[in-house]
């Protein structure tokens, strides 16, 4: 589904037609929350339920994000370490080396994160972190022993700050300067 966001061509025809709903909370314009318009044949609330369902699967089946990020990291440097143009080859040797004691650390606290609640995902964390090994040099291949266990430890102590009612998203502020008073 695409969702009407204001100043597109959507946004626009949808407003004609008077699907768009009023008192939506512009910073939800995005609509991973609930739908902002009208839909023909989902509620707003059914749209959060079928949004949340969608956003979970997702995460069960590709899992977490970093997780991806650092198999196509990984993918593309397997892709361009041997290119024939040095300046591809340095630029993944740099990625790779810059990121992989960094990822491989992250990947480690992962895997002993899902162990628990999904141990298949777990396993394929676990597997991504063995490529990175094998593919990274020897100071990176220390840095998930020394990073992992802080990654997991501030993982941890991040679940337990938000299971207290803690959020990411900063009040919002609205400066007005330049304004020409009447």
């Amino acid at each position: 589904l695409y969702t009407p966001v204001p100043g597109t061509p959507l946004y626009q025809q949808m407003s004609e037609q008077g699907r768009m709903l009023s008192g939506v909370d512009y910073a939800d314009v995005h609509g991973q929350f609930k739908f902002n318009f009208k839909h023909a044949a989902i509620s707003r609330d059914d749209s959060k339920r079928f949004l949340d369902w969608a956003f979970w699967r997702d995460f069960e089946i590709n899992g977490p994000s970093l997780y991806r990020i650092s198999r196509t990291l990984l993918a593309g440097w397997r892709r361009y370490k041997d290119f024939p143009d040095a300046r591809v080859r340095e630029r993944f040797e740099h990625e790779m080396n810059r990121l992989s004691g960094v990822y491989g650390s992250a990947l480690w606290a992962m895997e002993r994160q899902f162990r628990k609640v999904n141990r298949s995902g777990s396993d394929q964390i676990r597997a991504l972190r063995q490529e990175f090994k094998k593919e990274s040099g020897i100071f990176s291949r220390f840095m998930p022993a020394i990073l992992g266990p802080v990654f997991l430890w501030t993982t941890r102590r991040e679940e337990r700050r938000l299971a207290r009612g803690k959020t990411y998203e900063p009040p919002t502020i609205t400066e007005r300067t330049n304004w020409v008073t009447a």
